[in-house]
């Protein structure tokens, strides 16, 4: 067999293998460049700022609840007003949870993605680091997907700092032990705690909706702290009309109407019809504005 018929299957072979190795490089690519922006995000003092006032608002709640009720009495601050499940912490420190993400979900979690996914475009503008990031083989299409994949990641890393700081915190004040839903069946409290991360689940996926509105007008302007703004007063002012009685007719489409929704999460059984049209409502949310951020990035002229 001469030198040539042994050459040849194995140049075949080479061949073949290409368009494999060129996949495997696409993919190793998207993996890093996903991976350099979540070290890149997480490692900013104003993320780690974000997620530190964040985790100190259930310190806060849990305080206030063993000091108001240091007399005995089973009520939190106000004579049992308050976020959410408040008047049940006492009772049981798992409450402090539910409680936790009512009163972080109207505002401060909602601020936190808004600060981050208005920065995602517009800071990397303002910077001057946009043009570069656009030089590698990633395409503009493929770099705002990884933008809002970032957000969202953040979203649940965000409610899980705020759900693991209320459970620590309500475990060293309060007993933990067997507690009573909504619908006043008794469950264990390994379901509650089972529960609990299936309600933290749900709040971070209420919060998409805001991560591509604030992606988009991320992709408006060249200015970091103008994007932030705008996605910050945009979301106070969804929430003020939420609240005007006079617009009950278009409130079911402003992506806040149906946040609170997650303690149905706690009925018995669970009730699932505002859960459901809450994750119809952010995934449309995340539709629109994700289309339209990107109908903006891919035309938007960044050589100045």
């Amino acid at each position: 067999m001469s030198r040539a018929d042994l050459s040849a299957p194995q140049g075949r072979g080479e061949l073949r293998d290409r368009p494999q190795t060129a996949r495997t490089r696409r993919t190793t690519f998207r993996a890093s460049l996903l991976r350099n922006e979540l070290l890149t995000t997480f490692r900013r003092w104003r993320t780690l700022a974000l997620l530190a006032v964040l985790a100190a608002v259930p310190v806060l709640v849990g305080i206030a609840v063993k000091i108001e009720t240091s007399d005995g009495s089973s009520t939190g601050p106000g004579g049992g007003g308050g976020p959410a499940f408040i008047s049940q912490i006492t009772n049981n420190g798992l409450f402090l949870v539910f409680t936790a993400l009512a009163a972080t979900l109207p505002f401060f979690l909602p601020m936190a993605i808004g600060v981050v996914a208005g920065d995602a475009i517009a800071g990397e503008a303002n910077s001057g680091t946009l043009r570069y990031l656009l030089v590698a083989p990633a395409g503009r299409s493929r770099l705002l997907l990884t933008k809002y994949a970032t957000v969202v990641v953040f979203c649940l890393a965000a409610t899980l700092v705020v759900a693991v700081s209320a459970l620590t915190v309500g475990a060293l004040l309060f007993p933990l032990g067997d507690l009573t839903t909504i619908s006043g069946t008794r469950i264990s409290l390994a379901e509650g705690l089972g529960r609990a991360l299936l309600i933290a689940l749900a709040v971070a996926a209420s919060l998409i909706g805001v991560a591509a509105l604030g992606l988009f007008v991320s992709t408006m302007t060249g200015s970091g702290i103008a994007a932030m703004a705008t996605t910050v007063g945009l979301l106070i002012t969804v929430q003020i009309l939420d609240q005007i009685p006079q617009l009950h007719a278009l409130q079911p489409y402003f992506f806040s109407h149906y946040w609170l929704s997650f303690a149905d999460l706690m009925r018995e059984p669970v009730y699932w019809d505002d859960l459901t049209k809450n994750l119809g409502l952010q995934a449309l949310y995340a539709a629109v504005f994700g289309s339209a951020a990107w109908a903006r990035f891919t035309a938007k002229d960044i050589t100045a």
